[in-house]
């Protein structure tokens, strides 16, 4: 397994985890449909909440989460629809970012944006 693909896996684990703690259902990880992979999808508060979980070890490009652009909402968007439609939801819904920054010696910086985008 490549050295990126660790990092992204290691940062779902802790975003996984981070939303456990502060309440969140985890419904689904890594769901695949089409093009696109949703990270986490968790229910909170009576919403389907879907999350993009963006991780780096510099920040030398950009923010983690500035990485979310238009295609990559566009296909998230999509594929959430589907997900909506397959489970049967018309309840609320929203798009979260977490965005995992990790230091040299392993720690991390983690930033949660809710209701980070919606999609168009």
């Amino acid at each position: 397994m490549n050295a990126s693909l660790n990092l992204g896996r290691l940062g779902e684990e802790i975003a996984s985890k981070y939303l456990l703690n502060l309440g969140y259902e985890i419904l689904d990880q890594n769901w695949v449909f089409e093009k696109a992979e949703i990270d986490i999808i968790a229910l909170f508060d009576n919403k389907i909440v879907f999350v993009e979980v963006k991780s780096r070890r510099s920040q030398a490009f950009g923010l983690p989460d500035s990485f979310v652009d238009e295609n990559k909402i566009m296909n998230l968007s999509r594929a959430a629809d589907h997900y909506l439609y397959l489970v049967d939801f018309n309840g609320e819904v929203r798009f979260d970012i977490i965005s995992i920054l990790f230091n040299e010696n392993q720690s991390y910086t983690l930033n949660h944006i809710d209701d980070a985008f919606w999609p168009e």
